[in-house]
């Protein structure tokens, strides 16, 4: 299994990357299969630098902010509008519940029906695993003004955990436990934003991949344009007893 950061910027889109996006691939039953977590503003146009958007297996959006999911609106013109058609079904799309009402009122323009027969939504559940091909995701709820979710995407015998957007919480440590590669939420930075119920800092990021125990790597992601990634990074590393990671927009990363 590997990772393809499409996007990572926090918040909104940066100068240097999209906002929250990532594309896990696998060897499976003779072909790649494919699953996109989240597509933020901005990621759709990224996405076709590695693949067909909507030739993907599966998209699994981890809550409904904009910086999250806004780019299924674009999926959707892509998918119904392109010259000769995808020749596939609507796309599974996993969301928290009432995505796909949130998705074609978000387009607004009379689509709604055709919006949401282009896409299969399913409602995410805590803790409750479903498979996509080689990948087995479990969501988990996390802490965030909205519902929000983390995903662990277990294949082959390795896992890779997104946090999504979340601070602390005592589901955090169950989410990484174990992970191969952790790619956590890093938009706040210690000393200066002090809102609880929000985003992880590198610290408390960190701090929860100690407590989980096993982890093999932190990368952080989800870092807004105004933070610098550095002292990101080094608020982390007084914690974590590895190296610090950054996920950098188009990178793609063995798990």
């Amino acid at each position: 299994m590997d990772v393809t950061i499409v996007g990572c910027s926090g918040s909104f889109a940066g100068p240097d990357s999209p906002a929250s996006s990532y594309l896990v691939r696998a060897e499976h039953e003779g072909r790649t299969w494919s699953v996109v977590l989240d597509l933020g503003n901005g990621a759709l146009g990224a996405l076709q630098r590695h693949v067909v958007p909507y030739e993907v297996d599966a998209v699994v959006l981890s809550h409904l902010h904009v910086d999250h999911c806004i780019d299924m609106c674009g999926l959707y013109v892509m998918t119904r509008y392109v010259p000769g058609g995808t020749g596939r079904g609507p796309l599974p799309t996993w969301g928290p519940p009432g995505t796909g009402v949130h998705l074609a009122r978000a387009y607004g323009s009379g689509e709604s029906q055709a919006l949401l027969a282009a896409f299969d939504f399913h409602d995410l559940r805590d803790r409750e695993c479903f498979a996509v091909g080689p990948f087995t995701i479990t969501p988990m709820r996390v802490e965030h003004p909205v519902e929000a979710f983390g995903f662990r995407v277990e294949a082959g015998g390795r896992t890779l955990v997104y946090t999504g957007d979340t601070d602390s919480c005592p589901q955090l440590p169950d989410l990484m436990r174990g992970a191969d590669l952790v790619l956590a939420d890093s938009a706040f930075v210690d000393g200066r934003d002090t809102v609880p119920g929000i985003h992880l800092s590198g610290r408390r990021a960190a701090e929860a991949a100690v407590a989980a125990g096993g982890v093999g790597r932190l990368m952080l992601t989800h870092i807004p344009a105004w933070n610098d990634p550095e002292v990101c990074r080094a608020q982390a590393a007084e914690v974590w007893p590895g190296e610090v990671e950054l996920a950098a927009p188009d990178a793609t990363y063995p798990v």
